[in-house]
């Protein structure tokens, strides 16, 4: 078989992800995606506001994510990020890679190049 990776029979774990697809997706659902992840928040304007799950706090405030832009923070903590697949990663604890695939196939989008 040869490293040909356009073929789309090689591992997964050896194909590309295509990171801005997935992220351009999730920015056109991002009400859908940051409820998803981060339920017990709400809609301030163009922001998501939450409890950062990974805190112990109790009420919202800190930890925002603009819904039109994908760009997230906990302002309490310094723990940011660009795009909703580095927030999708965080909230999960799992690497970016597999948090772009998860993405992805919970919005019924490819997660490959």
């Amino acid at each position: 078989m040869s490293g040909n990776s356009s073929n789309g029979r090689e591992p997964a774990r050896l194909r590309l992800v295509d990171f801005g697809a997935i992220n351009r997706a999730a920015l056109r659902n991002a009400d859908a995606v940051v409820r998803g992840l981060l339920p017990e928040g709400r809609k301030e304007r163009h922001e998501w506001v939450a409890r950062n799950p990974l805190r112990p706090d109790k009420r919202l405030g800190s930890f925002k994510i603009n819904l039109s832009t994908g760009r997230w923070a906990d302002f309490a903590t310094g723990d940011a990020g660009g795009d909703l697949v580095s927030l999708a990663a965080f909230v999960a604890g799992i690497p970016q890679r597999e948090a772009a695939i998860r993405l992805a196939e919970s919005m019924g989008v490819s997660p490959w190049a």
